[in-house]
């Protein structure tokens, strides 16, 4: 097999055809606005945050309160650390956050794709953690829509003989 594939590439050296080029690599310029901050959007479920991140202490902020004001139970406080932890930068930058629509699970959703699209944006060194966890990709599912006919999206109403 490996004979046939170096008779063809001599074929098509023969015949002048060029063999494919490797693509080039992407090199990726730091965003940042002139105070130094990188802004990104964040999305999940119906929740939309909009993100500035800083270099800092590690404060966050989000609509204004501390980040344990605002999102009170321990879960929702990890989830948006995730994106610090995963790109092991803890404590290094400072969140500001203003997050509408959905609930508090979506919100918190929300905030940390934000901070991960604004992390990669100041740094695109991290770019490959966080792409590797999956933070860049928005989390598309959402909720169903109910149907007519249905008691919910899909449940039926329940059954009656008589």
């Amino acid at each position: 097999m490996a004979d046939q594939i170096n008779s063809l590439e001599e074929l098509g050296e023969a015949a002048g055809v060029e063999t494919a080029a490797p693509a080039p690599e992407i090199t990726r310029e730091p965003k940042r606005d002139e105070f130094g901050r990188s802004y990104a959007t964040g999305r999940r479920k119906d929740a939309t945050a909009r993100v500035w991140i800083k270099p800092g202490s590690g404060k966050v902020t989000v609509n204004g309160k501390p980040l344990n004001e605002y999102f009170a139970r321990p879960v929702l406080q990890m989830i948006l650390n995730q994106a610090f932890t995963v790109a092991g930068v803890e404590g290094e930058f400072d969140v500001m956050a203003t997050v509408k629509g959905g609930g508090l699970s979506g919100q918190a959703g929300a905030v940390k794709h934000g901070v991960a699209q604004a992390l990669q944006l100041y740094d695109p060194s991290l770019r490959p953690a966080l792409k590797a966890a999956g933070f860049l990709t928005r989390d598309s599912r959402t909720v169903e829509r109910k149907k007519y006919g249905r008691a919910k999206a899909r449940r039926s109403f329940q059954f009656s003989k008589r």
